[in-house]
């Protein structure tokens, strides 16, 4: 086993303390998949499974010419999308957290490496819950973001840990806050609304433990190191939230002819720089906006 970790991730007595916490809250409350949601409810795809106004085509003129009916089935299919995001992240994140431990062992702190396994756990569980969500909402998976599955698969398991927690937990912000924002509201689907609220559970403490080792790397490690990270997360940004804020895959999954088609680059660009598009990714994503200033990633 490899047991050196250059730079290693320091942390001071404050930041370990949180990490503890976290440990123990992990321990104290975990999502029971059986019971995550009331699955012998069933789900109602006539009720909406978010905000229509998150919709990624929303005031736009292709919202404006659809029907109600068409409305909703876009509704649910990007719903799919997003449930279909947290399969491959989750189903990818286990492996490279634990890969790390094998491969550094005891030369990370001990507290990172016990929350490394609870986050693969708990990782794992979630997978199953949304696997069941989907299969249980008659939706179909989407296939993975342009490079997202392989800088997860291929890329970050050679890199530094702290590389891949930053990755996960921008992939993460960008997906919960987008979830949480969707299913604020009166008349939601509620196993939806159950299914994406119970997750953000143990997600927010995902978050708050990739923030916290973070905010410890850019204090410590040399500037060079730090100008790497810096550009590994600006070009993931660049390609994700253009890709998040439209889908173009979701013409293939129409029961009617999409008007947009997949291969109408314009009308895509259009969508995704739409005045509607920019406001929502200024009000949902300013906490990740906020933070990523805060490290020099963006201004």
């Amino acid at each position: 086993m490899e047991s050196v970790l250059t730079p290693p991730i320091e942390l001071s007595q404050r930041r370990s303390d949180t990490i503890a916490r976290l440990i123990t809250s992990s321990y104290e409350k975990y999502m029971d998949v059986n019971t995550v949601v009331a699955w012998n409810k069933g789900i109602d795809r006539k009720l909406l499974p978010k905000d229509p106004t998150q919709s990624w085509i929303y005031g736009t003129l292709w919202w404006d010419i659809l029907t109600d009916e068409q409305r909703t089935e876009v509704l649910w299919l990007e719903t799919a999308r997003d449930a279909s995001m947290f399969i491959t992240l989750e189903t990818s994140l286990p492996p490279l957290y634990v890969g790390y431990i094998n491969r550094y062992g005891d030369a990370l702190p001990r507290d990172v490496y016990e929350y490394m396994m609870i986050f693969s756990k708990e990782e794992i569980n979630h997978t199953l819950a949304f696997r069941r969500y989907m299969k249980m909402a008659g939706l179909k998976m989407f296939r993975p973001a342009d490079g997202i599955f392989e800088l997860l698969v291929h890329k970050l398991p050679t890199m530094h840990p702290v590389s891949g927690m930053l990755v996960t937990v921008v992939l993460e912000l960008v997906a919960e806050l987008a979830a949480m924002h969707a299913t604020k509201g009166d008349n939601i689907e509620p196993r939806t609304v159950e299914m994406f609220h119970q997750h953000h559970e143990e997600e927010a403490r995902h978050i708050a433990f990739g923030r916290l080792i973070g905010d410890a790397y850019f204090e410590t490690a040399p500037e060079a190191d730090l100008a790497q990270m810096r550009g590994l997360l600006r070009n993931l940004m660049d390609r994700l939230i253009p890709q998040f804020t439209y889908n173009p895959e979701i013409a293939e999954h129409t029961s009617f002819a999409f008007p947009i088609a997949r291969d109408d680059h314009a009308a895509i660009a259009a969508v995704r720089s739409s005045a509607a598009n920019q406001a929502l990714n200024a009000k949902r994503f300013a906490p990740l906006y906020s933070w990523l200033r805060k490290l020099g990633v963006c201004e």
